[in-house]
């Protein structure tokens, strides 16, 4: 019997925390281009029914800035500036053995450029720029959003990058 997959859907937006949603606005917008659609505008659980003021984010909610920003490809990257409870920063940002996101990707044909205005704009380069796949011109690099949202940059397409990945054994069993 074979397995019958479901039709790929679009990821539609990825939401992330942050300290200063006008500061986020802003350094997204400068670095990425990304342009704001919504927003800020404000939540709590008695000014609106939506699931972001009580219904998904539980009893402890009080009140929060949300913002929608969108990607060159139509992706959306939701802000979110937790007010009551007020945001914390963890003391370790790159918890990647814990369940959720642990990071954003992007992609930039020009990764140096990217990295350098990453960095020219607050943020933090984590890693060197390295060959992600040994002999081919696929490269990426990791940085930090001046909020401490970890950033991956890749210098080709999803598909191009894993598509053709080389057989080397590196199939998980």
């Amino acid at each position: 019997m074979t397995e019958e997959l479901a039709t790929p859907r679009a990821l539609n937006h990825i939401g992330i925390t942050v300290p200063d949603i006008h500061a986020a606005i802003d350094w997204y917008g400068k670095v990425f281009g990304f342009r704001r659609i919504m927003g800020p505008r404000r939540l709590e659980p008695k000014l609106s029914d939506t699931a972001e003021s009580g219904h998904i984010l539980g009893p402890r909610f009080r009140k929060a800035l949300q913002a929608h920003l969108i990607t060159g490809n139509g992706i959306g990257l939701e802000l979110f500036q937790f007010l009551e409870p007020e945001v914390e920063t963890p003391d370790d940002n790159l918890e990647y053995w814990k369940t959720g996101v642990w990071h954003l990707c992007f992609t930039d044909p020009d990764i140096e450029g990217l990295v350098a205005r990453i960095v020219a704009e607050g943020g933090k380069q984590r890693t060197d720029v390295w060959a992600f796949i040994p002999g081919t011109d696929r490269k990426l690099c990791y940085c930090e959003d001046p909020f401490g949202n970890v950033i991956e940059i890749f210098s080709h397409s999803y598909e191009q990058t894993f598509a053709n990945w080389p057989d080397e054994g590196r199939d998980a069993e």
